[in-house]
């Protein structure tokens, strides 16, 4: 079923492809922030079933939520669909036991241990101690939160979450190396474990944050750890808005507004693009599409496109379609902001589910 449905995807893409758009250079006035938007568009959509199924998925996710347009987008999503669908099997099947739960977390965390950048260092370093966080946050907690987010649940729910309440998430949360290591990964994860109705760790989660971080010792982080508070920052309103569903109140993160506000000429020097843009969205999630924020940070963005190739690349010039997804999914909704909408879902968006994988069934 995947293959053909794949392949009549790519030919209806091909054609989309096929039609004109206006490039930088073909332009006789200055771009609007939609047409550069459009840009980046053209070059995922004529190659969107080129990617992997995880950024495939990404893709098409954020994009359906953002223009509602089910038909166009429904066989990325449904990939991830099907991808969740596969890694939840696979759990309730063969990762539950304390047991195969740190075999299978041993696993993950080598996969770090030969890489050397500041990163992934920290990440082993610290999750050695706590190896079964990269079974529980990374893998089982996504998996559980994004198939909630469809309005489905696995057969083994129950058995599923059994396996998750086994371990008290306040201690990763609440420790400053982890923080370090993970901060973006933490914000998602404390809103999953709310929105799902387990622990409500969020205010936890924040305090460490706030002191892990203080703003006047900003100039004395690495530009890698400056990014991952900067980017757990932006995560903790992403994640609170169920990742561009639902609006957000600018009081509940005020703290976050208030720095942004106040460091966005530094955040423009030390940032890359995936923050920047993500710093715009988090005042576009709240309502503020005229705060001075929103248009400084959609300056920086248009002026990173690169036009010959239509998109924006890495800071070193990689080009990799998969490696640039979210740099650039994140890129085309700060520049062509088109509301939120708590879509799909099973009783919401009927033809998105019309057939559901094995595995996964409606929430009750």
């Amino acid at each position: 079923m995947r293959t053909p449905t794949r392949l009549l995807c790519g030919l209806w893409l091909g054609l989309f492809a096929l039609q004109p758009f206006a490039s930088v250079e073909e332009a006789t006035s200055p771009m609007t922030y939609s047409q550069s938007a459009e840009i980046i568009r053209h070059t995922y959509e004529s190659q969107l079933f080129s990617l992997n199924p995880y950024h495939e998925g990404h893709y098409g996710l954020r994009m359906l939520r953002q223009t509602q347009n089910q038909q166009r987008y429904r066989t990325a999503v449904w990939s991830d669909i099907t991808r969740v669908a596969d890694r939840l099997n696979q759990f309730a099947d063969e990762v539950n036991t304390p047991e195969q739960v740190l075999l299978y977390s041993q696993t993950r965390l080598a996969q770090y241990r030969d890489d050397e950048g500041e990163r992934s260092q920290r990440r082993y370093n610290v999750t050695k101690n706590v190896p079964e966080y990269l079974y529980l946050g990374m893998d089982l907690l996504s998996a559980l939160a994004r198939a909630d987010e469809y309005g489905l649940k696995h057969r083994q729910d129950t058995l599923l979450r059994n396996t998750l309440r086994r371990y008290d998430f306040s201690k990763y949360v609440t420790s400053k190396p982890m923080i370090e290591a993970w901060g973006p990964q933490l914000a998602n994860q404390v809103y999953w474990l709310r929105h799902l109705g387990e622990q409500d760790i969020v205010d936890d989660f924040v305090n460490t944050l706030r002191a892990t971080y203080p703003d006047e010792q900003d100039s004395a982080l690495t530009a890698q750890q400056y990014a991952n508070k900067l980017d757990a920052m932006t995560h903790l309103i992403v994640a609170d808005s169920g990742h561009f569903q639902t609006s957000v109140k600018e009081s509940d993160h005020q703290w976050i507004y208030d720095y942004f506000r106040r460091h966005i000429d530094t955040i423009l020097l030390r940032a890359k693009e995936d923050v920047i843009a993500e710093v715009g969205i988090s005042f576009l999630l709240a309502g503020l599409n005229d705060d001075p924020v929103v248009e400084t940070t959609r300056k920086a963005i248009q002026k990173s496109i690169d036009a010959d190739n239509g998109m924006i690349p890495s800071s070193t010039g990689d080009l990799d379609l998969n490696k640039g997804e979210n740099r650039n999914v994140l890129a085309i909704l700060l520049l062509d902001w088109q509301g939120v909408h708590q879509i799909p879902t099973l009783k919401q968006s009927p033809k998105v589910f019309d057939q559901l994988p094995y595995g996964l069934q409606a929430k009750s």
